[in-house]
C-alpha cells in the first residue's frame, strides 16, 4: 500500500513536470506573463502618480457613501488581504487538482486585463479613499507600497475572477467564501467605496464574458472543449 501511494506521488509529480515543460514551451503562456506582469507594474506606477499627484499639494475628493455610512468601522483590513492570499492559493490547488495546465496561458492574461483596466481606471477619474481608511497594518500592507486608486476594488475583482475561471463546485465554494469575506472586510474597514467592491465583480465578469468570445479561439484554435 505504502510503496502504491509512493509510485502514485511520483507519478504526480512527473505529470506536473511535463505540464511545467509544455507552458513553458507554450508562446501564449509568456503572453499572458507579459499581460499579467505588465497590469501589476501599471497598478504600482498608477498609485505611484496619485503619490506625487497628492504630494504637489493636491487633493483627491473623498466621497459619501450610502451603504458605508450605515455601516460600523471595525478595523479587520488585514482580512482582505488574508483571503486574497486564500484565493490565490485555493485557485492554484484547483489548477493542479484538476489538472488545467493548458488554460494557464488563458487564466493569466484574463487577470493581467484585469490589473491594466485598473490601473486605466484608478488615475482616469481618481477618488480619495474613503473616510477612517487608516492603511493595512500587518504583514500584507495591500500588497503595494501606496495605498491609492479604489476604483475598481482589485481584491474583489482578481477574487471573483478566480470565482468565476474555477468549474469544480467544492472549488468555488471556498473561492465565493473568500469573495464575501473580502467584500465585508472591505465594507467593514472602509478599504473601498461600494461603487469600487461592485463594479470589480462586473469588471472582471465582463472581462471574461469578452475573453472567451474573442481571445480563447485566439489562443486555443483547435481546442474549443477546453472551456
Amino acid at each position: 500500500m505504502a510503496m502504491s501511494r509512493l509510485n502514485n506521488t511520483i507519478d504526480k509529480l512527473i505529470e506536473l513536470v511535463n505540464a511545467l515543460v509544455a507552458l513553458f514551451k507554450d508562446k501564449f503562456f509568456y503572453v499572458g506573463l507579459l499581460f499579467l506582469i505588465g497590469g501589476i507594474q501599471l497598478n504600482f506606477f498608477s498609485q505611484t502618480y496619485l503619490h506625487n499627484y497628492m504630494n504637489e499639494g493636491k487633493t483627491l475628493p473623498v466621497l459619501s457613501d450610502l451603504i458605508l455610512d450605515n455601516l460600523p468601522y471595525w478595523d479587520i483590513d488585514y482580512l482582505y488581504d488574508l483571503f486574497s492570499l486564500v484565493s490565490v492559493i485555493v485557485f492554484g490547488s484547483y489548477v493542479i487538482h484538476k489538472r488545467e495546465y493548458k488554460k494557464v496561458p488563458y487564466f493569466l492574461l484574463l487577470c493581467g486585463v484585469f490589473h491594466l483596466v485598473r490601473g486605466v481606471f484608478i488615475v482616469l477619474t481618481p477618488f480619495g479613499n474613503p473616510p477612517m481608511f487608516d492603511g493595512t497594518q500587518g504583514m500584507f500592507n495591500g500588497f503595494s507600497k501606496y495605498e491609492l486608486g479604489v476604483y475598481p476594488s482589485g481584491h474583489t475583482g482578481i477574487a471573483y475572477m478566480y470565482f468565476i475561471l474555477a468549474k469544480d463546485k467544492y472549488y468555488r465554494a471556498v473561492l465565493l467564501f473568500s469573495v464575501l469575506m473580502i467584500i465585508a472586510s472591505l465594507f467593514l474597514s472602509r478599504g473601498h467605496y461600494s461603487i469600487d467592491i461592485l463594479s470589480g465583480i462586473f469588471f472582471a465578469f465582463a472581462i471574461k464574458a469578452y475573453a472567451d468570445k474573442y481571445l480563447f479561439n485566439w489562443m486555443y484554435k483547435s481546442n474549443d472543449n477546453l472551456i
